[in-house]
């Protein structure tokens, strides 16, 4: 892939400009509008954004849900507390997933490796590495001069420990280092490109208890989990302010139902809301329609908009009440995941799933499917994402898959024989 760094600064600049300056509160509307006076997305918006990309084809193909499923390798990207739970002994997963596939290009991509151990019946360690690939970029000075090529590359490693803290209840936590180098080295009109670092926590929580439901068993859990508690980041030398990362909040319920030995279904339902400052723009509509300085926005006079200056848990703890449009706004911000899985003999598996996202804060919407087989110590899922939107997803039209490797099964052997 061939990108040129000039290029891309003059489009992050513009994109900065238009949503800083070009956009106003209308008191009336009670939304961000445009010139024209239309209602337009005031997105939430944070850096390292790789860190929210579900890694794992089994919760991609049910709506990106998973922050209370039955575990699997992959669940810590989710909620770690789950693995607790954990029916094996030890596991391994490996995820590959495409990235802009509809652009033709094949050096963009996710990939992403998790594992855990039970210690014992109650508690369990893992870890997991997920490094994203932005391909080759062809650099260039102000001139257009070639210069050197660059590989961006973002990386995060992860280490988790779980416990259960009675018999239906588990609690995690994961220390994890991110790394992000997009253009390093670089100087772009006098100021020096960077290499963004943090480091960042997961805190979760699960409660499992076994349930019947007309006349079926099953398994009902309930999951609290709070991601990407991390420092602050920037890309640029001595920068004025620092961005937030991703920090999140999820909320999420499981249900499986056993129907008889050999059919199982589980329903499940994600709650997702960023614990970032809402933007808030510069300018404002006055009851004549002509535009004015927004005073909610530079409270200090400094020349530079509050919310940015936030500390991490002033951001945190505020994120659920500092919307402009108050109440109303605030829960335009959450998203909504939905899945379906059914097992037929715990071997073959059918997904499906729904995600969605308030127009005016993304406006991400899709279908997704997939499948899964496992046998003996190796397992396979797929996913495919089909878009409900007209806001491009990198992920369109796109098949990831996940490999699953549980040993358990050797344990079990060596302690028969």
């Amino acid at each position: 892939m061939r990108i040129y760094l000039k290029l891309v600064f003059t489009v992050v600049t513009a994109v900065f400009s238009f949503s800083v300056q070009a956009q106003w509160w209308d008191p009336v509307k009670n939304c961000v509008a445009n010139v024209n006076g239309e209602c337009v997305p005031n997105t939430v918006l944070s850096t390292l954004p790789f860190l929210r990309i579900t890694p794992d084809a089994r919760s991609g193909a049910m709506g990106d849900v998973g922050v209370a499923l039955k575990p699997d390798a992959h669940s810590m990207h989710f909620n770690a507390s789950t693995l607790a739970f954990s029916e094996e002994k030890s596991g391994i997963g490996v995820t590959y997933t495409p990235w802009l596939t509809n652009f033709n290009l094949d050096d963009i991509f996710l990939a992403y490796i998790s594992g855990y151990y039970k210690l014992d019946k109650n508690q369990a360690v893992g870890g997991s590495i997920r490094f994203f690939s932005l391909g080759d970029i062809q650099f260039t000075d102000e001139m257009g001069t070639l210069l050197d090529v660059g590989r961006p590359r973002e990386i995060e490693g992860a280490i988790f420990y779980t416990r259960k803290l009675g018999d239906n209840f588990s609690a995690s936590l994961t220390g994890k280092y991110i790394y992000s180098n997009l253009a390093t080295g670089q100087n772009v009109r006098g100021v020096d490109i960077v290499s963004a670092r943090s480091y960042g926590a997961d805190l979760g929580l699960n409660y499992r208890k076994k349930v019947t439901l007309s006349g079926y068993k099953g398994e009902l859990s309930v999951g609290l989990a709070i991601t990407n508690i991390g420092s602050k980041v920037s890309y640029t030398a001595n920068a004025p302010v620092r961005e937030y990362i991703p920090t999140n909040l999820g909320l999420g319920t499981a249900l499986t139902l056993d129907f008889d030995k050999y059919n199982s279904m589980t329903f499940a339902l994600d709650i997702n809301k960023l614990m970032v400052p809402t933007p808030i723009a510069r300018q404002e509509f006055d009851e004549n329609g002509s535009p004015r300085p927004n005073p909610e926005c530079d409270l200090d006079g400094d020349g530079i908009c509050d919310f940015l200056q936030k500390s991490l848990f002033a951001a945190m703890l505020g994120s659920f009440s500092d919307a402009q449009g108050g109440f109303r706004e605030e829960l335009q911000e959450y998203t909504f995941g939905l899945g379906v899985e059914y097992w037929y003999d715990k071997q073959f598996a059918a997904r499906l799933g729904y995600y969605y996202e308030n127009p005016l804060k993304g406006n991400r919407r899709f279908f997704t499917v997939g499948a899964g087989i496992k046998y003996n110590i190796f397992g396979i899922n797929l996913s495919y994402l089909v878009p409900t939107s007209n806001i491009p997803n990198p992920l369109d039209n796109t098949l990831r898959f996940s490999l699953l490797f549980d040993f358990s099964i050797f344990q079990a052997e060596t302690v028969e024989e």
